[in-house]
């Protein structure tokens, strides 16, 4: 019988996001610290005689079951043909991954030689799927092993942001790039955190203009004892770090009983 091949597609979490410029073609420059997430998506696949796409999960509603999907086309790309059955269990429009995380598995599954960078800005570092440092407009990868594990709640309030509608309202297209990377940062206790404090996600204060409600999420993520608060990507997921695994997953017990409409994670990002 033909072998079923199952895949994982981890959350990005986008740690820092510094828009530097813009190019004439309209792309954003980026500067950003990678992580991956041990919660995602999860696909099965199938070689059939005909292509056939099916989606279950959370967050199954809505997901095209066509060529429009990416992994759909990234299969194509594979020149591969089958059954894919996808577990969503990422929320849409996220600054998580989501549809480029599960074409990058699909991609890395099938041992396709590709950075998968015609199907998507987020494809070359979702195919790396380690703790990275991501520039350009996403074609630049390089590992940044910074640190080696971070506990983290991401929260999502349930409202998918449209990435252009959010850069549409950010006011400034050039900033600085991140900070250099103290030398002896893993040698020295709270220099990572340090670093980490003074970066910046360039897309939070206009993602609230989209979507208000990630001001909301912030500012409760905010009142736990989390060592850093901020959003990814282009939200509205956002994500608190802690000084452990037990701290993180009661702050997520807790903030899911109190706000039951939000989408409420604990999770370890990292690369052990």
């Amino acid at each position: 019988m033909p072998k079923t091949i199952e895949a994982f597609a981890p959350a990005k979490i986008n740690l820092t996001l510094h828009v530097t410029g813009q190019r004439a073609d309209g792309y954003h420059l980026l500067d950003s610290l990678v992580g991956f997430a041990d919660v995602g998506d999860r696909l099965w696949l199938e070689p059939k005689a005909a292509m056939s796409l099916e989606v279950s999960g959370p967050f199954a509603k809505g997901v095209p079951c066509d060529h429009r999907n990416l992994v759909w086309k990234a299969a194509e790309m594979a020149g591969w043909t089958g059954r894919i059955h996808i577990e969503k269990n990422l929320p849409h429009g996220a600054g998580i991954g989501g549809g480029s995380a599960d074409a990058a598995a699909v991609l890395r599954a099938l041992e396709v030689d590709t950075d998968g960078r015609s199907l998507g800005a987020d494809l070359p570092v979702c195919m790396a799927s380690q703790t990275c440092r991501m520039s350009g407009i996403g074609e630049t990868v390089a590992p940044a092993n910074y640190f080696t594990k971070l506990w983290a709640v991401l929260v999502n309030p349930n409202v998918p942001v449209p990435t252009q509608d959010v850069f549409k309202h950010l006011q400034t297209k050039r900033n600085p790039q991140m900070s250099e990377v103290p030398g002896a940062l893993l040698q020295k206790p709270g220099a990572f955190w340090s670093w980490l404090a003074n970066q910046r996600n360039d897309l939070e204060t206009p993602a609230q203009k989209v979507a208000p409600v990630i001001g909301k999420v912030l500012k409760t993520l905010g009142t736990t004892d989390a060592r850093l608060v901020r959003m990814s990507g282009s939200g509205a997921t956002c994500f608190a770090l802690f000084e452990n695994q037990g701290l993180a997953s009661t702050t997520a017990v807790q903030l899911a009983a109190e706000n039951p409409n939000w989408w409420v994670i604990d999770c370890a990002i990292g690369n052990a």
